[in-house]
């Protein structure tokens, strides 16, 4: 467990606590197609996954307008879609830091609809915070609107992610991160771009944050 309980614990949704990364990849022809973007080979894919997001949109030929209109039509596909499977250990992670008395939220370019059907009414109903529809480089705004909402200490507050833009975020907010290694980015970029903690698996990372 952290040295100090935390005050609070955010997650991402999308790769940390869910898994739809293949449902994002199998709607890249059709996003490509309709905003006019180079569509990459599998093997760019993979590749791309350990470099910034800014770095990727300059290689596909993405202006930064047309990013929030590719992510609203994203976040209506994804409202349209079944719910995305949860990665195993991820409702036994957030009743235990619940059970413990930690407040969660959870911070997300996903929809709250889509982010709520996905963890069941129950384990919804106890989270914290929600702050849902967060643009691709928006996070950290997000993280301090839960922190003042629950009037949580920057000092004592996690957040939890598997993306490089996570790490940015919680350093721009002067948060602390936990990186993990199942989701979209590879765990060598993650390492790289200098999380506090990084965890290969649920169980490590249930053992650090809950104890």
């Amino acid at each position: 467990m952290p040295p100090v309980k935390p005050d609070l614990i955010i997650f991402d949704f999308d790769g940390t606590l869910a898994d739809s990364v293949s449902f994002f990849r199998a709607l890249l022809p059709e996003l490509s197609q309709k905003f006019r973007f180079r569509l990459p080979s599998h093997e760019e894919q993979e590749a791309m996954r350990g470099h910034p997001p800014r770095e990727v949109m300059a290689s596909l030929g993405i202006p930064g307008w047309k990013l929030p209109m590719i992510a609203v039509y994203a976040r209506k596909r994804a409202q349209a879609a079944e719910t995305f499977p949860l990665f195993e250990g991820t409702l036994d992670l957030l009743d235990a830091l619940m059970a413990k008395g930690i407040p969660v939220a959870v911070v997300s370019s996903n929809a709250e609809a889509v982010v709520r059907r996905a963890l069941g009414p129950e384990i919804s109903s106890r989270i914290s915070a929600w702050s849902c529809g967060a643009g691709m480089f928006g996070k950290a705004k997000h993280f301090r609107d839960v922190m003042k909402r629950l009037k949580a200490d920057p000092a004592r507050t996690l957040a939890v992610g598997d993306e490089i833009r996570d790490i940015d975020a919680a350093r721009a907010v002067g948060i602390r991160c936990v990186a993990v290694s199942w989701g979209f980015a590879p765990i060598d970029a993650l390492k790289a771009a200098g999380p506090d903690h990084a965890f290969d698996t649920s169980e490590a990372l249930k053992a650090f944050l809950a104890g």
